[in-house]
């Protein structure tokens, strides 16, 4: 129904900026039903010719109507998980992002509901129970909520034309073909004319900021990544167990602190296993990195691209160490030039005064450190290895799921939607 104001609206603007030249009666969304000319102010005799003016001038008027829309049109935004770890950080974002907001909606289950969340941009919101009718009165909706939910309702929001725009954190959605997997910087163009888009994994998108600018720059031939994950990947429970076993142990409570959430204690110790093994012995974290870097850059279905993910003892922010063999030699300054150049991404790379990519200076920060660049001893000159960090919860999860909104209103999708 607001959609639907809006449009009324628009079509309503551009009645009143014709009116000095010609008589129009129009129907609520703005379709001409009547039309007499004076485009000349001299009557046009010839009824043929009257009918074609009247069809240019509707024509006319339904695209200015749309890019009136497109210029100024404020959207609703949606956001189910709000009450998490990612969902909070959504929120956070949109209160600094630039996307025209009219009104959020917050969007939580039978325990959330009712509740309130304050938000300094947006006031005091309601959390109201999810309902597949009310999220697609969105224009937008993101989903910080599992892959079983989202494979349950996010097709059912987004579907026909009135549904919502749905943006997903979970990997249900990110290996299917006809669903567009964006990380904006490298593939925003993806998002136009697409209903529902999945957020990548928080690894591929902090590693694929800096990889990608050295790709366009030197063409990467193959790729060999080892990561090094905080426990907050593990969700508020993982930092929750982290915290516990690290006073437990430090106390003289216990020698070794005990774990539910993951496979082993992390206080004090590292655990190279996240998420399942696969049959071919990567774990399938590993193996995301491998498939969503193929499908977001574009590149052939066997580029070899090998990681080894590891959880470590922090609380926020990944690191990952990155060694490249590229197609073209690799000149050093030139590869610091285009990750200085390159959106989303800080070069920290002072040696002298001991600077370089960290977990406690990336927590917080929208862009991703990269930093230690050097080549390779094993390709020699087309080889080249650096290190990266990046808060998993903004670049891997909220930021990125808020800039592909920003995208979206940029490039004009969300407004083409609007006006279908």
């Amino acid at each position: 129904k607001s959609k639907q104001m809006k449009l009324s609206f628009a079509a309503f603007l551009v009645t009143l900026s014709a009116s000095a030249w010609e008589t129009s009666a129009f129907t609520a969304t703005g379709t001409s039903t009547a039309f007499v000319s004076k485009l000349t102010h001299r009557p046009i005799a010839d009824r043929n010719k009257a009918a074609l003016a009247a069809a240019t001038y509707a024509t006319a008027s339904r695209r200015f109507c749309s890019n009136l829309t497109a210029l100024n049109m404020s959207h609703s935004f949606g956001i189910v998980g709000a009450t998490g770890a990612v969902g909070k950080e959504i929120l956070s974002c949109m209160e600094k992002s630039s996307l025209d907001a009219s009104k959020v909606r917050i969007f939580g289950s039978q325990r959330s509901a009712g509740s309130t969340i304050s938000s300094s941009k947006f006031g005091s919101i309601e959390v109201e129970l999810f309902d597949v009718a009310k999220a697609r009165e969105c224009d937008v909706v993101f989903l910080a909520v599992s892959g079983d939910f989202a494979l349950e309702h996010a097709k059912a929001i987004s579907d026909g034309p009135d549904g919502a725009v749905v943006i997903d954190n979970s990997s249900a959605f990110r290996y299917m073909p006809d669903v567009p997997l964006v990380i904006p910087e490298i593939n925003g163009e993806k998002t136009i004319g697409a209903k529902l888009i999945a957020n990548p994994n928080c690894t591929t998108a902090i590693g694929l900021m800096a990889l990608w600018p050295l790709h366009k720059l030197f063409t990467l031939k193959r790729v060999l990544m080892s990561t090094y994950q905080a426990a907050s990947g593990a969700g508020q429970a993982g930092m929750d167990e982290l915290t516990e076993g690290t006073r437990s142990v430090i106390s003289g409570e216990r020698e070794v602190a005990q774990n539910e959430i993951f496979a082993h204690p992390l206080p004090f110790n590292v655990i190279p296993h996240i998420d399942k093994f696969m049959e071919n012995g990567y774990t399938k974290e590993e193996m995301k990195v491998t498939w969503e870097a193929r499908k977001i850059c574009g590149l052939a279905d066997d580029f070899p691209l090998s990681c080894t993910a590891v959880r470590i003892p922090t609380f926020r922010a990944h690191s990952e160490t990155i060694v490249v063999e590229t197609e073209k030699p690799v000149d050093i300054q030139a590869a610091r030039d285009a990750l200085e150049a390159a959106p989303g991404v800080k070069l920290v790379d002072n040696l002298d005064k001991l600077e370089y990519p960290m977990p406690i200076t990336a927590t917080g920060q929208y862009d991703v450190e990269a930093g230690r660049l050097r080549k390779s001893l094993v390709f020699g000159d087309n080889g080249l290895e650096f290190f990266v960090c990046g808060d998993q919860l903004l670049r891997g999860a909220a930021l990125n799921a808020v800039l592909i909104a920003e995208k979206m209103e940029e490039n004009g999708a969300l407004a083409a939607f609007a006006t279908a």
